[in-house]
């Protein structure tokens, strides 16, 4: 595998320049085609799907990652319609970010750029083949896939299709290829291709990204796990704050931005608690709690437990959640800074002045004020389809769309100026 990886790798790089230098017009009907073999091509890749699906279960795979695995119609029809989306963005490549002239006549302009090659190593997400073929595209990038096995035979069928519309675009192949290999020597090989390859992006689960972390010899954003927070604050609407915990919980338990953890003022515990556990039963969601919690909710309830140390951190991806309780806004943020993992965290509150600290000093990607962590999506950021949602500070944060897939050049104009 490792002279055919290499290969792979040595074909995008060739490719970059191509494919970096397509008009917008030839990208976006590229994309149009892809949306539309997506459809054409439903049954196989459901079919392919299903594999994986029987596969999942036969393995007891988590229903959170189960969900995440699973296509049907609709789902493929958000695919297609998020690749729409993006030819219809503007394409970034080429703006010209600054032009400043210099005392000596230099003309020095900034330009967006294509990053060249990026590799995109993935867990159980199918999805995830569509999303980073079309946002790689679109800015320029090739992309190489390294989907992990539990989606081997969606992936396959998801890369057959995109790469059959970029042959009748012309496109060179090596714009879109994946490594159908699934064992960790050839991911190993794969992180370590720093010629080729100009950038790693992770996403799954927490061993995945830190994996790719700490073993890649690529430059690698960190793409999070999701310990993400709603902070209800004493001054809160209940009835905002119970829809918007219900909905950041149980719409989709299986996704980064799902909320995991839930800090309440002490002055509205003893109130605010036990709707919030008659809320959350219809979905038989377990709270586990200080002792505080655990006073205001009852221990005697069979869906309410004592926290350990270990849950102030955990991103479920289940039917669970923790809850601490503070005495004011201060503390709600140290708890949250301290266990977060700077993914999207969230404020019920009515006052101003409480909800601005709290933009201020939760250092997170996304920091919301009434209003449900899902909405941590480059779809819903107005993106189109992301390719991650970034948790690091550099060079990108938060959901990563068009723009965080390029670089910049300096171009410089003179007029024979030497340097004295």
């Amino acid at each position: 595998m490792g002279i055919h990886l290499e290969e792979m790798c040595r074909q995008a790089h060739e490719a970059r320049i191509k494919v970096g230098m397509l008009d917008t017009e030839i990208k976006n009907r590229t994309l149009c085609k892809a949306a539309d073999a997506l459809l054409a091509h439903e049954q196989d890749i459901l079919a392919a799907n299903a594999k994986d699906v029987e596969n999942g279960k036969a393995n007891h795979m988590p229903q959170g990652l189960l969900d995440r695995l699973t296509l049907n119609h609709e789902r493929l029809l958000g695919m297609a319609d998020g690749l729409r989306q993006i030819a219809g963005l503007n394409d970034p490549i080429g703006e010209v970010l600054s032009m400043k002239k210099r005392p000596n006549g230099l003309i020095i302009g900034k330009r967006r750029v294509p990053i060249g090659v990026i590799g995109i190593i993935f867990e159980a997400r199918p999805n995830v083949t569509s999303d980073a073929f079309g946002l790689c595209f679109k800015s320029g990038n090739c992309a190489i896939l390294k989907g992990g096995s539990d989606a081997i035979h969606s992936n396959i069928a998801i890369v057959s299709v995109m790469q059959e519309a970029l042959r009748e675009m012309d496109i060179p192949t090596g714009a879109l290829s994946l490594i159908e290999s699934t064992d960790r020597e050839t991911t190993n090989a794969f992180m370590k291709m720093k010629q080729y390859v100009d950038l790693l992006i992770p996403r799954g689960g927490k061993g995945l990204i830190q994996s790719v972390v700490n073993n890649a010899t690529i430059p690698v954003i960190e793409t999070g796990t999701g310990n993400c927070h709603v902070y209800v604050d004493e001054s809160a609407d209940f009835d905002m704050a119970l829809a918007i915990i219900k909905n950041a919980k149980t719409q989709r338990i299986g996704v980064c931005n799902a909320c995991e953890s839930i800090v309440v003022h002490r002055k509205i515990a003893k109130e605010f608690l036990p709707k919030l556990y008659e809320v959350l039963k219809e979905n038989e969601v377990e709270l586990r709690g200080d002792s505080y919690a655990l006073e205001c909710l009852g221990a005697d309830k069979p869906l309410v437990k004592e926290a350990v140390e270990e849950d102030w951190g955990t991103e479920y991806l289940d039917y669970i959640m923790s809850v601490k309780i503070v005495d004011n806004v201060d503390e709600a943020i140290a708890h949250i800074n301290k266990y977060n993992t700077s993914h999207s965290d969230a404020i019920v509150t009515k006052d101003y002045d409480v909800a601005q600290k709290f933009l201020d000093e939760v250092d997170s990607a996304c920091v919301y004020v009434n209003a449900s962590t899902r909405f941590s999506d480059g779809n819903e950021f107005g993106f189109g389809a992301e390719i991650g949602i970034s948790t690091q500070k550099l060079h990108a944060r938060g959901p990563m769309g068009l723009e965080a897939l390029t670089s910049y050049k300096y171009i410089i104009y003179g007029s024979g100026q030497v340097r004295p």
